[in-house]
């Protein structure tokens, strides 16, 4: 665990800034002892991470909760966004230097502004945007969600966390048998009660999230025992390709 101060100083972000993050329901503290201070764990930091990763494709502290509290984040399609602009930042910067050694050396002999030109990066980060703002699985999911308190919220992600608990009972047996099946029914229909609409190649696309590592998977291990992700994405596997 970390205190509100020693994350500051390990990622740059102010004080003053984790306790709005934790006030506007963005980023909370594992943990507030009861002497109010807030205390982080390494899923906080990992959320904190993709909050300072969509700061850089300039969305709005609101669109990026909408987002990481959304069924349908996937980690991985955002670390690629962010290794593209960073690359793409990062041939930027060689353009300046090389600009400004040549300037050293021999002076300015032509005015070329070109370097200075950031519409690339900037159309890029915007088309960033548009992919995860414009999905209708992530408006259904910002129309349901809308005027949800803080509560509702955590009774619905408890409610998540029982199927998975469920499953995590199942995990000795074949992912293709009935009763296993009839648990991944039970939570496609879950999210598209509550949150959006799950087709099967949206549910696909999440069993692969749930088995792939990260805090998704550690939070399904935690409610179902180890392993409960990796047999969760086995079985939505099965799942969504019966016809």
């Amino acid at each position: 665990m970390m205190t509100v101060h020693e994350v500051s100083e390990l990622t740059g972000v102010s004080i003053r800034a984790l306790h709005h993050y934790d006030k506007i329901g963005l980023l909370r503290p594992a943990e507030v002892t009861e002497s109010g201070y807030r205390l982080y764990d390494d899923t906080a930091l990992e959320r904190l991470q993709h909050i300072l990763l969509f700061k850089t494709l300039k969305f709005s502290l609101k669109e990026i909760k909408g987002i990481l509290d959304s069924p349908v984040f996937d980690r991985n399609q955002a670390l690629d966004q962010q290794i593209t602009l960073l690359q793409m930042q990062k041939e930027h910067l060689e353009n300046l230097i090389t600009l400004a050694r040549g300037i050293k050396v021999i002076g300015v002999r032509a005015l070329d502004f070109t370097v200075f030109d950031t519409k690339k990066i900037d159309a890029y980060a915007k088309e960033a945007k548009a992919q995860w703002g414009s999905t209708v699985a992530y408006q259904e999911f910002q129309e349901k969600s809308s005027g949800r308190t803080r509560e509702e919220e955590r009774r619905l992600a408890v409610g998540m966390m029982e199927i998975f608990a469920e499953m995590g009972k199942l995990k000795d047996h074949n992912p293709e048998e009935p009763e296993v099946q009839a648990q991944v029914k039970r939570l496609q229909d879950y999210i598209s009660t509550h949150y959006y609409s799950c087709s099967k190649e949206i549910l696909a696309g999440l069993g692969k999230m749930y088995a792939g590592g990260g805090s998704m998977t550690e939070n399904i291990d935690q409610a179902g025992g180890a392993g409960t992700g990796l047999f969760a994405g086995k079985a939505i596997g099965v799942y969504c390709r019966k016809t």
